[in-house]
């Protein structure tokens, strides 16, 4: 049943499986909302490196005021993963039985105050940044570091650098010729398929989620995070329908 499979993937009790489905899932939602948060603020707001970058060329520069900017959306972005952390240690350490879904509900709520009041907050600014781009950073640092936890640091779903220098290592090794067999120091050299698989399907839906989310955005406006907010809170309170005690 749906009710089944969406509380199989927030469970504390967690397989490659549910790791893989719940990765898709979230890379999903990510490259949705950092596409079309592209659109609504011009401003990519999971490339914590090009931010880096930006605050770095701008300090160069002279310009302070930009600079401040870029380490203000780094530091949303770092506060988002703290909450992450606080969150899931908080509930581990008080028996919790639905460890992950405080923080699915944050990030669910704070999705909705994105996509109903995101055009008045975009109107704010703290040093030049926009309340809305703020918002964007904080969620994906929350939702980065949630699918770090729950996957023991195997999956992450916010930034595609790493996933596509995975593949392309993982890709040398299958293409790699074992000419000579009589090497027992080094054995031979062999591709992991199934992290390869991996990778490439969150790379694939980090992209499906982007045009999602561009068309979305360019149709609809702030309110296409809407489906994406009701996702979450579905795989955040499926577990309580299912649980026996």
């Amino acid at each position: 049943m749906p009710i089944t499979y969406l509380a199989h993937l927030t469970s504390p009790q967690r397989t490659a499986k549910s790791n893989l489905h719940l990765g898709v899932t979230l890379a999903f939602v990510a490259g949705a909302l950092n596409a079309g948060g592209f659109l609504a603020i011009g401003q990519y707001t999971s490339h914590m490196s090009g931010i880096v970058s930006s605050a770095a060329d701008n300090l160069a520069l002279g310009n302070i005021v930009l600079t401040l900017s870029a380490l203000f959306s780094l530091f949303a972005f770092i506060c988002g993963s703290a909450s992450t952390a606080l969150l899931v240690n908080y509930a581990k350490r008080h028996s919790v039985i639905y460890i992950y879904t405080p923080t699915l509900i944050l990030e669910a709520l704070l999705l909705l105050v994105f996509g109903l009041i995101g055009k008045k907050l975009q109107q704010h600014e703290l040093v030049q940044v926009s309340l809305t781009a703020i918002l964007l950073c904080y969620v994906m640092g929350l939702q980065n570091a949630l699918i770090t936890k729950i996957s023991n640091a195997e999956i992450r779903t916010t930034h595609i650098t790493g996933l596509v220098t995975d593949i392309g290592i993982e890709l040398g090794k299958l293409i790699y010729w074992n000419r000579d067999q009589q090497q027992p120091v080094h054995g031979e050299v062999l591709a992991n398929r199934d992290k390869l698989k991996i990778y490439c399907s969150l790379v694939l839906f980090f992209f499906c989620g982007g045009v999602f989310g561009a068309l979305g955005f360019k149709n609809l406006g702030f309110i296409s995070t809407v489906p994406l907010a009701i996702v979450l809170i579905a795989l955040s309170v499926a577990p309580a329908f299912t649980h026996k005690e």
